[in-house]
């Protein structure tokens, strides 16, 4: 009788290719528009693209910050679980420096933080 093998758990990727399709939906672009911008080559941007919102393949962070970067999203954004958070996430990133100043100060007195 062999002794079964018991592999590591595997972190779920699927929400980066979830996070990717909704973002890239957003913004407007095709797939092998959003690859070429993200520096792909333009004769495999469509299908890595599409591997990547498949989540067959997952993009590593210097990828995602070059896809993020086209898309106007922090890499962060990619791996959040929570649909709030990234939200969240994407609108302090993208707000002023003012905005955030008031947001920081708020959430200060929010959660008692000097």
């Amino acid at each position: 009788m062999q002794e079964s093998k018991q592999s590591e758990p595997k972190e779920d990727f699927g929400i980066v290719a979830k996070r990717l399709r909704l973002a890239r939906e957003a913004a407007g672009l095709s797939q092998r528009e959003l690859g070429v911008r993200a520096g792909l080559d333009a004769s495999v941007a469509s299908p890595r693209i599409n591997q990547y919102e498949r989540g067959k393949h997952v993009p590593n962070t210097a990828v995602l910050g070059q896809v993020g970067k086209q898309l106007n999203v922090p890499v962060a954004y990619f791996y959040a679980n929570d649909d709030d958070l990234a939200l969240f996430i994407v609108r302090y990133h993208r707000a002023s420096s003012a905005q955030r100043v008031k947001l920081e100060d708020e959430a200060r007195k929010i959660f008692g933080i000097s």
